[in-house]
């Protein structure tokens, strides 16, 4: 079992996980998608980075590009760090599941700007 590089818990939820892959082949594992962005307060040298990955909702396990993603917030899906935060591989599942969930869509760049407020 792997435990998250920000907050040290055992990834055991396949649904929020998340990646960052160096362009040395590092890779840094995160049980959610906000402790990968809290991780980023801590790096020193984001030309390092080659990937941020955010697993899917839709598809469990499944890692997808975070920058392309777009992301929900909303407190009817719980996620294991308590930011009710969930990445979605596109728009149209995002917007699905916002209709039926309720919360707010971010893209990346607003997704970051969000959790540093």
């Amino acid at each position: 079992n792997d435990g998250c590089h920000f907050c040290k818990m055992t990834i055991v939820d396949k649904v929020h996980a998340a990646e960052i892959v160096t362009n040395k082949g590092k890779v840094y594992k995160f049980d959610a998608s906000e402790c990968m962005i809290n991780f980023l307060n801590e790096f020193e040298d984001f030309s390092e980075i080659e990937l941020y990955l955010t697993n899917n909702y839709t598809e469990p396990e499944v890692l997808i590009d975070a920058t392309k993603a777009t992301f929900l917030i909303s407190e009817n899906i719980p996620s294991p760090m308590g930011a009710f935060l969930s990445a979605f591989k596109n728009k149209v599942e995002a917007e699905k599941m916002l209709a039926e969930k309720g919360g707010k869509l971010y893209t990346w760049d607003e997704l970051l700007v969000h959790l540093k407020d």
